[in-house]
C-alpha cells in the first residue's frame, strides 16, 4: 500500500473509531503530519480530554500512553508499537524507588517525579513535573521536607540550580540527551558562526553550559520564532526539527550531532510507523489498560501539578 493510500486508510479508520491521533514532537514526520495534535506528552493527554473521542491513538512511547490513560479513564488508549519504551523511564523501576523510599523513610522525602516515568513511579510521587514547569513546581515544594527528584538527574540538577533548592537526584537519564557532548557542540558552533544553541535540560551540564537558551522541547518553538537570530543549533531529539521547520520556515535549524552519528534520534520514538498506526486503529490494540486503584494513585500527583501550575 502506498503512503497516500495508507494515509487515507488511517483517516477512514480514525473516523470509524471516533479516534483522535496524538503525536509527540519526536515522532516520524509522516506521523506528525497526520496527527490531530502534536506536542509534548502531557499537553497531548490534556488535549484528548477536550475532545469527545472514544479512542486515543497515542504515537509516542509507553509512559505517554499511560499518562493519556490516567487523564482519560473512559477512553480507549492504544499505542501503535507496544515495545516503544523509554530509556529514562527504564532507569527508575517503581520497585527500586519503593525500596529506596522504605530504606530512607526517616528522610520523609518529598518525591518529585518527571512526567517521563512509569505509572508505578507516578503513583509513588508527591507531585509530577514537566521540563517546562519543573522550576515553578519546585519553588512551591514544602520547605521542611528534602526533595527526591526522579528519574532524570540532568533535569533535576538544572532545576536545582534554577531554584536554589538542594535535591537528592536519582541516577537516571535519557540515552539520546546523554550522547550530546561538549566537543560536538563546540564543533558545530565553529562551523555555524552566529547560530544560537538551544538545548533541552535533559542534556548534561557541560552541554547546558554552552547553550544560549535552555528550555523544554515545546518552548523551543516560540523562542526560535521570536528570536532575532536566523540560525539555531537544536540540542534534543531531532524529531522536533520537522515542527520547527514547518512553524518557523524563515529560519535555519541545525541538528546537534553526537560522536556516534549525526542523527540524535530516539530509536523507541521511531518505532511507531504509519503501518502500525493503521493496524492499531483496525484492531484497537495494543491497548493500555491500568487498574483503577493504580490510576487514581497516579492521578493525584498529576492533579497536584496542575493545581500548582495555576
Amino acid at each position: 500500500m502506498g503512503t497516500l493510500d495508507l494515509r487515507e486508510e488511517i483517516l477512514r479508520l480514525k473516523k470509524e473509531r471516533n479516534a483522535v491521533i496524538l503525536a509527540h514532537s519526536y515522532q516520524r514526520p509522516e506521523i506528525q503530519d497526520l496527527a490531530d495534535f502534536v506536542g509534548d506528552s502531557l499537553a497531548l493527554a490534556r488535549k484528548a480530554q477536550e475532545t469527545d473521542c472514544d479512542v486515543i491513538a497515542f504515537c509516542g512511547v509507553h509512559f505517554m500512553a499511560e499518562t493519556a490513560c490516567i487523564l482519560n479513564p473512559t477512553k480507549t488508549v492504544i499505542l501503535p508499537d507496544a515495545d516503544a519504551a523509554c530509556s529514562l523511564e527504564a532507569s527508575c523501576p517503581a520497585g527500586e524507588l519503593e525500596s529506596f523510599l522504605k530504606e530512607h523513610a526517616d528522610r520523609n522525602y518529598y518525591v518529585v517525579a518527571y512526567v517521563n516515568c512509569s505509572i508505578g513511579v507516578k503513583a509513588l510521587a508527591d507531585v509530577i513535573v514537566t521540563s517546562g514547569n519543573a522550576k515553578t513546581i519546585i519553588e512551591k515544594a514544602p520547605k521542611d521536607r528534602p526533595i527526591l527528584f526522579v528519574p532524570d538527574q540532568n533535569l533535576g540538577a538544572w532545576t536545582s540550580r534554577q531554584t536554589g533548592r538542594e535535591m537528592t537526584l536519582w541516577n537516571g537519564a535519557c540515552h539520546v540527551h546523554l550522547e550530546f557532548t561538549r566537543q560536538q557542540i563546540l564543533d558545530l558552533k565553529a562551523a555555524h558562526p552566529g547560530a544560537l544553541v538551544v538545548c533541552h535540560p535533559e542534556c548534561t551540564e557541560p552541554v547546558r553550559l554552552l547553550a544560549d537558551h535552555i528550555c523544554s522541547t515545546e518552548k523551543m518553538i516560540p523562542f526560535c520564532r521570536e528570536s532575532d537570530a536566523a540560525r539555531f543549533i537544536i540540542v534534543t531529539e531531532t524529531g522536533i526539527l520537522h515542527r520547527l521547520r514547518k512553524l518557523v520556515p524563515d529560519k535555519e535549524f541545525i541538528p546537534a550531532s553526537t560522536p556516534q552519528c549525526s542523527c540524535g534520534e530516539c530509536v523507541y520514538m521511531k518505532m511507531n510507523t504509519l503501518e502500525k498506526l493503521r493496524d492499531a486503529l483496525a484492531s484497537l490494540s495494543p491497548r493500555i489498560e491500568i487498574p483503577e486503584e493504580l490510576r487514581l494513585r497516579a492521578h493525584a500527583p498529576l492533579q497536584r501539578m496542575l493545581d500548582l501550575s495555576l
